[in-house]
């Protein structure tokens, strides 16, 4: 029977193993898109087996699955982080939905979680991974801003699916664009489109 210093020893091997496989394929998924990376690409820079791999995810899809997942996250925890710089509530809006369409000109992002994410895991998906991060921040933020009589009452689930898609397709948009002028552009679009949502002071 192995030793709890073996148990602890193979536990944390895995966890190094697929902390290297998400990794690097992360860098590849990056550079070269996921179509063009292969599973030979990924275990080789991992420096381990395909059976390894396959230990770990079932396949080049399943790994895909979690990079976007932390790429989403990420996104969703530097959205968090603009907004959580001011204290006023509509300034935590209005800076959160800045930083998602800041973030999303990086190059890592955009291939990612906006140009091979829906592509390769499917509309549905992708969208339910992007509530549970982005989406999900600001829902709470137009809750916040209902109850504060900042913006009249109204269903809040519309309200956020309808910002968050205008988002993700500013970011879409954004993500084609070679233009260092069209991230101005979108952020005055939508700080208009919020200011509309806004009762009269």
């Amino acid at each position: 029977m192995p030793t709890r210093e073996v148990v602890v020893d193979r536990a944390r091997q895995r966890l190094e193993t697929r902390r290297a496989l998400v990794t690097e394929a992360r860098a590849l998924f990056a550079r070269h898109g996921y179509a063009a990376v292969s599973l030979a690409q990924i275990v080789g820079a991992a420096a381990v087996t395909k059976g390894a791999l396959y230990h770990h995810f079932e396949s080049k899809a399943a790994l895909f699955h979690v990079v976007v997942e932390q790429v989403q996250q990420e996104v969703g925890e530097r959205v968090a982080a603009a907004a959580d710089a001011h204290d006023d509530p509509w300034e935590q809006l209005v800076a959160g939905c800045r930083a998602f369409l800041a973030v999303s000109r990086d190059p890592d992002v955009q291939r990612i979680m906006l140009v091979d994410g829906p592509a390769v895991l499917g509309w549905n998906e992708w969208r339910a991974m992007d509530e549970a991060s982005s989406a999900r921040h600001l829902t709470e933020a137009l809750v916040t801003l209902i109850e504060a009589g900042i913006i009249a009452r109204r269903p809040v689930e519309p309200l956020a699916h309808l910002l968050s898609g205008a988002m993700n397709e500013a970011a879409l948009w954004l993500a084609r664009s070679t233009d260092p002028d069209d991230l101005p552009a979108v952020t005055e679009a939508l700080s208009r489109i919020l200011e509309s949502l806004r009762e009269p002071r």
